[in-house]
């Protein structure tokens, strides 16, 4: 599983700051994934970020910079993308991104238990 460890540390770092978060690891999507409060939130894929957001926030979420869309058996996956580094190497837009994540979080179905 290839992930970059800086960045799975940046936001292990970030979700730690934030109380009465439930933060656990999984390695799934071929890299680390941070479930929040039982339900996926954000993934470390390589240098990229894999968010999870409202899917109602597609096209503003697709303005940003460093924006790629999540493409599953041919079709654009809507509510998830991914995150160039160029995206987040500034620390307004990684807080940004996390935001967008934790935002849909609380309102998101976790999926359910096999």
């Amino acid at each position: 599983m290839a992930y970059s460890i800086e960045l799975a540390d940046r936001v292990r770092e970030r979700l730690s700051e934030i109380p009465d978060l439930e933060i656990k690891e999984k390695k799934m999507f071929s890299g680390l994934a941070f479930l929040v409060n039982d339900k996926m939130c954000i993934n470390i894929s390589h240098d990229q970020l894999m968010c999870r957001y409202h899917p109602d926030l597609e096209e503003e979420v697709s303005e940003r910079i460093g924006f790629l869309p999540m493409i599953m058996k041919g079709k654009q996956l809507k509510g998830y993308c991914y995150v160039e580094p160029v995206g987040f190497q500034k620390q307004a837009d990684f807080e940004c991104w996390i935001k967008i994540c934790l935002d849909y979080n609380a309102v998101a179905k976790a999926s359910k238990k096999k």
